[in-house]
């Protein structure tokens, strides 16, 4: 209740849990059981949002140039960037940029890269996807890490895309935002505001108040 969230959406279902039971005790080794479902439906999510996102943009997927897809739910080669492109039917030849444990700083880090390229790159069009499957970090209380808690309270599974560019084409194109600026800075005393660490028992971390 002091979440004050009312609804989430999740992967993990109660059967899967009871497949897996490790993934519900705090400290038990289930990292392979968690990739195993990340890897695949992380790319799966994200490509419903990337969907949506080229349909509203109103352009034939040719006409991307960069993909850069982000994630904090799991590793894997070949990544989530190149998953994305075969279930999207992207051209092979798109320029993909793949980036890992961002954590809650992932969409203006996406911005200001998609950003970047869009203005050095002439013609360029970037496809944004960032997608997180909590699958990867849930796990089982403990009496002596009750902060564990509250990213669990907080989480759920989603996805976001946008189509960034620069210079649009007013005949084809109506974009609905301008980003004009995008940057990135070290608050004074921040270190271990928020700990994450990918270990045999899956993705845990910490927030600090």
């Amino acid at each position: 209740e002091k979440s004050m969230i009312t609804k989430r959406y999740m992967h993990l279902t109660e059967e899967i849990l009871e497949e897996n039971p490790d993934m519900c005790a705090y400290m038990r080794p289930s990292l392979d059981a968690r990739q195993d479902m990340v890897v695949v439906e992380v790319p799966k999510l994200g490509k419903e949002a990337a969907a949506r996102a080229i349909k509203e943009w109103g352009q034939p997927k040719s006409r991307i140039t960069h993909l850069v897809f982000c994630t904090t739910s799991g590793v894997d080669m070949p990544g989530a960037d190149y998953r994305l492109t075969r279930l999207l039917g992207l051209k092979p030849s798109v320029n993909r940029l793949m980036l890992y444990q961002q954590g809650c700083f992932a969409g203006g880090t996406v911005l200001r890269v998609a950003k970047d390229l869009a203005e050095n790159n002439a013609g360029a069009r970037v496809l944004v996807v960032c997608s997180e499957i909590t699958a990867v970090t849930l796990r089982g209380p403990s009496e002596t890490h009750l902060d564990s808690l509250v990213g669990q309270a907080l989480f759920g599974d989603g996805a976001a895309a946008i189509i960034v560019g620069a210079d649009p084409d007013p005949a084809l194109e109506r974009p609905l935002f301008e980003l004009f600026s995008a940057s990135q800075t070290i608050l004074p005393d921040s270190e271990g505001a928020i700990d994450g660490h990918l270990r045999e028992v899956g993705l845990t971390f910490h927030l600090m108040k």
